[in-house]
């Protein structure tokens, strides 16, 4: 799992330079009154977010797609013999 960082507005406007330099390992939460309001990304990671994925291959080859949980619905399809008459 990937450790975040947060860090609260009025502290962002006082040391952006640290937290530049913390978005380069990963998102930086950015809260105002205490809840999460904003993410700073690297250039590079918001290009990765952003990028069109062409197929599926390419969706399950993302980094860190171990780490989302997905449960599709169950389908039951019922079949019926054709009517040939």
């Amino acid at each position: 799992m990937v450790s975040h960082r947060a860090t609260a507005c009025r502290e962002l406007n006082q040391d952006v330079t640290r937290a530049k330099k913390a978005a380069k390992s990963g998102p930086v939460f950015i809260t105002d009154r205490g809840k999460p309001a904003h993410v700073l990304l690297s250039f590079e990671d918001y290009q990765r977010l952003t990028k069109q994925r062409r197929n599926i291959a390419d969706a399950l080859a993302m980094p860190d797609i171990a780490d989302i949980e997905f449960e599709p619905p169950r389908v039951t399809i019922e079949v019926q013999p054709a009517d040939l008459s």
